[in-house]
Formats: structure tokens, C-alpha cells, sequence
């Protein structure tokens, strides 16, 4: 009797423990389906952003796609037929079918897709990848706000005690504006944003002291500069090209929405 009470005991916790890594799995499915998702939702905001006629395609053209999320690039390749699309991701790994999705898309695409395991911030990779040649576009996915670089900007301000820890929990970088599209435009020729934009809610992405959604009194600094030095055009939430008279207008708009989608270039 003991015996049989103890291989039930057994039986039921193998049992258990198989039902767990079911579980496990079956969220692990749910992630890539909501990534090719949430993706495909993305690529119908950034498409107008390339600018290219109907029935055109970006036959030539190549595309830097920074803080890739593997799955955009096989869209886009499929849709406009570029001729390169590179891929960088300094967390590369978190994407299991980064390496699958590479080697099959030249069953579907000319297009030639690599990804590389490389930060924006790291010029020596990034210098490999681009070589002499800048691309004909960047495309950021819900990446500019990871591209924090500066001091923590929480200890600025009076109506929140933040001290700053050594492994910057909590802590949010400043973002550089100028320097950031400085080094984006010596890159590529147009530079795509698409950017979430909810200060309420909370940037579950980010990575040490780098991520945080901008605030409106960050955007109206980035687009402040962006105006005077560069030539933006936007896409959401407005058609419009940014200049003093729309200013304010795009502030006011991005009051009542949740993301962003604009392009930039050189005047």
C-alpha cells in the first residue's frame, strides 16, 4: 500500500512537472506569434515612411534596421524587394529563430538578410557593418527611447527622490538628440522612426538605466532640434512637414495618441 501511494505520488508530480513545460512552451509560442503580430501591425504604420509609389518596389536600396526584431526585415523584404536589409540587435539572442529566419527567407527573397549581434553604440561593429557605404535607410522600431545615453535625468527633478544605484535601477538616461541623429544620418540617408509613446505606462524593455518613454516635454526637445537642423516629415499622427507653423499642432496630437511614425533627412 505504501508502494502504491508512493509511485502515485511519482506518477503525479512527473505529471505535473510535464504539464509545466507545457505550459512554458505553450507561452513561448504565444511571444513569436504576438512578435510576427505586432510587427506586421508596425510595418502598416512605417510603409508610407519609405516613400514609394504603388506598385513600386526599393529595387537597389538597402536598409539598416537597428534594434531589429527579426521578423520586420522578412516583411519588408517581401513587400518592397530591397536589395540588403542588415539587422542589429545587441540582444540578439532573446530571438531563438533569428538564425532559421536568415538562412529560409532566400526561399521567399532575393533580398539578403543578416543580423548581427551589435549595439548602436558600438562603433568598431557598427563600422564593420557599414564599411564605406552609408544606407539608404535607417529604421527604428521602437528603439529611439533605448538610445539613452546621457546622466540619470530623474535626479533632476524636485518632486521625486531618486538616488542613483550602481546598477541604475530605476534610473533613466538622458537623451542625447543631437549626437543620437547625428550618428543616425552619417549612417543612412533617411532615417524611419516608429516610436510607442505611453508616459503613463511602464518600459518593461529596458535595459539598465536605457529605455523609459520620452515625455512631451522630451519630444517637443527632440522635435525642436529636429526641425531647426534637419527636415523631418511626419506620418503619424499627422501628414505634415514639421516647421514652426505645425509645431504645435503635432504636440497637441501626440496628446491623444500611443505611438509615432516620422522620417528624417538631411536639408
Amino acid at each position: 500500500m505504501v508502494r502504491s501511494v508512493s509511485c502515485e505520488t511519482n506518477e503525479f508530480a512527473r505529471t505535473q512537472e510535464r504539464l509545466l513545460d507545457c505550459l512554458d512552451d505553450l507561452d513561448d509560442r504565444d511571444a513569436d506569434l504576438s512578435q510576427w503580430i505586432d510587427s506586421l501591425e508596425e510595418l502598416s504604420e512605417i510603409v508610407d515612411a519609405f516613400g514609394v509609389e504603388k506598385g513600386k518596389k526599393l529595387h537597389g536600396k538597402t536598409i539598416l534596421d537597428i534594434g531589429t526584431d527579426c521578423v520586420k526585415p522578412l516583411y519588408i523584404s517581401l513587400k518592397f524587394e530591397p536589395d540588403k536589409i542588415i539587422g542589429i540587435n545587441e540582444y540578439l539572442s532573446r530571438y531563438s529563430f533569428a538564425s532559421d529566419l536568415e538562412k529560409k527567407s532566400r526561399l521567399l527573397t532575393k533580398t539578403k538578410i543578416h543580423f548581427y549581434d551589435c549595439s548602436f553604440f558600438d562603433e568598431v561593429g557598427l563600422g564593420k557593418i557599414q564599411r564605406k557605404d552609408t544606407f539608404d535607410f535607417v529604421l527604428l522600431s521602437k528603439t529611439l527611447h533605448h538610445l539613452r545615453a546621457g546622466e540619470c535625468n530623474l535626479a533632476e527633478r524636485r518632486d521625486q527622490k531618486h538616488k542613483c544605484r550602481e546598477d541604475e535601477k530605476h534610473c533613466i538616461y538622458k537623451f542625447e538628440e543631437k549626437e543620437i541623429f547625428d550618428r543616425l544620418l552619417r549612417l543612412g540617408k533617411r532615417v524611419i522612426i516608429y516610436e510607442w509613446f505611453d508616459p503613463t505606462d511602464e518600459d518593461t524593455d529596458k535595459v539598465r538605466g536605457r529605455g523609459g518613454y520620452f515625455t512631451i516635454r522630451e519630444w517637443r526637445t527632440i522635435f525642436r532640434h529636429l526641425s531647426e537642423n534637419y527636415r523631418i516629415e511626419f506620418i503619424k499622427p499627422l501628414r505634415c512637414r514639421l516647421d514652426k507653423k505645425e509645431f504645435e499642432k503635432v504636440i497637441a496630437k501626440l496628446r491623444q495618441v500611443d505611438c509615432v511614425c516620422f522620417y528624417v533627412e538631411r536639408k
